[in-house]
């Protein structure tokens, strides 16, 4: 399928970028301080493959390379990244070709307290390269065993929490509460989108979580209540500049990876225009944003 970019869109594009650079600066000195060769210099945007769920791998890779975002967070949806040892082979070296470096994957559902099935799972993430894992609903009962896996391939798990209709983790604090005396590489996908339509302020959860923080997917909404309110960033009410400031105070290293859900047919305007408002509150923050993962 060929997108077709309109006039509008890059209009609003570009009015959402020039916002973003007239905002208040509160940080600059700070960023400006930094070495830009340093490792905590630069906000690294990525993309969730999610985004592109009704997209093969080829057209996604098409995208990406129009966007310019080379960092993916790869799902096992379509042919994105195939449990099957040989298809996942397929699609890495379809990747590398393009200059795409895989970071994360996921989500990934843990819902079984059985060492086969988890341990396929981190067979297929470590096939893979990447060195944490977006879980899903691991009953806190699964951590312990998960636990052992985690020091055993030395891989990071990142659990993803899905709002209020999750029965287990509504919010990164619930995730929280359930990892003490837990392996540190152990922690938390924070879903800016989940976080808020569970009452949680995003920016608090991240300080809270700090070092726990492996993975955060980025999204917008008109209405914390609704969950079909999603727009593209920058059009909504998520506070994106403060959980920029959240992320570089507590030097986040991880990956904020793009997850847009809406418009599944057509999500190139608004996967556009959401790259544009981050890239733009970044530079206007004296902060680069990597195009290449590092």
């Amino acid at each position: 399928m060929k997108t077709n970019l309109s006039r509008r869109t890059f209009v609003r594009s570009g009015a959402l970028v020039a916002a973003a650079f007239a905002a208040p600066n509160p940080l600059i000195a700070l960023a400006q301080k930094r070495s830009s060769t340093s490792a905590d210099s630069t906000i690294r945007l990525g993309l969730a493959s999610y985004t592109f769920r009704n997209f093969g791998r080829a057209q996604m890779i098409g995208f990406m390379k129009q966007l310019q975002v080379f960092a993916l967070n790869a799902k096992d949806v379509k042919d994105h990244l195939p449990m099957d040892p040989q298809q996942e082979s397929a699609a890495l070296a379809d990747y590398a070709a393009a200059g795409i470096k895989l970071h994360a994957a996921g989500v990934i559902y843990f819902n079984k307290d059985e060492d086969d099935d988890i341990r396929s799972k981190f067979e297929y993430c470590k096939r893979a390269g990447v060195s944490v894992i977006v879980a899903g609903d691991p009953g806190p009962e699964v951590l312990p065993r998960m636990e052992k896996f985690v020091r055993e391939y030395d891989m990071r798990i990142a659990i993803h929490n899905h709002g209020p209709e999750d029965k287990l983790w509504h919010s990164p604090l619930d995730v929280l509460k359930s990892l003490k005396g837990i392996d540190a590489r152990i922690g938390c996908c924070i879903d800016v989108g989940h976080t808020v339509r569970a009452g949680t302020d995003v920016v608090q959860a991240i300080h809270e979580v700090g070092p726990r923080l492996f993975n955060l997917h980025m999204k917008d909404l008109a209405n914390f209540q609704d969950k079909e309110s999603q727009v593209a960033v920058g059009e909504g009410l998520v506070p994106v500049r403060k959980i920029f400031e959240a992320l570089i105070s507590t030097r986040y290293n991880g990956f904020v990876d793009l997850e847009y859900e809406i418009h599944p047919d057509n999500p190139m305007p608004g996967v556009i225009a959401s790259f544009a408002y981050m890239r733009g509150v970044l530079a206007g923050m004296g902060y680069a944003t990597a195009g290449h993962p590092t």
